[in-house]
């Protein structure tokens, strides 16, 4: 196909450059999800970076540069339970105010539900 238009990714090149960079945002999540819960801490590293790649994967989506393919909406809503579950079982220890517990949760909520809607439907 080649170029088909003049956005950044209108063209064979940048989709086989995009590939890869969602393929390994995927990974990341899955391998953090099926990992050692302790990592899905709210302060350890994946526990702050899988809402950060699980965002980037609703806004490629959005764009239409993620079709999703390597999730569906079952998968997205049982990582959401599995990451909540860590979630509120730690946060205490982290003496989080309860407003900031409050809006944290609702943010994370939302970030996996946005995902989730915008992946097709098997």
């Amino acid at each position: 196909m080649g170029t088909w238009g003049s956005g950044n990714f209108e063209s064979d090149t940048a989709l086989d450059h995009l590939g890869p960079q969602v393929a390994a945002i995927v990974d990341r999540i899955a391998a953090a999800m099926d990992g050692d819960p302790a990592e899905l801490e709210p302060d350890e590293y994946a526990g702050v970076t899988v809402p950060c790649d699980v965002e980037l994967l609703t806004v490629l989506a959005r764009a239409g540069l993620f079709t999703g393919r390597a999730l569906d909406p079952a998968t997205v809503a049982a990582r959401k339970h599995r990451y909540l579950e860590v979630w509120e079982a730690t946060i205490d220890g982290l003496e989080p105010t309860p407003a900031h517990k409050a809006e944290r949760r609702a943010v994370l909520r939302r970030t996996f539900d946005a995902l989730a809607e915008e992946l097709p439907r098997p």
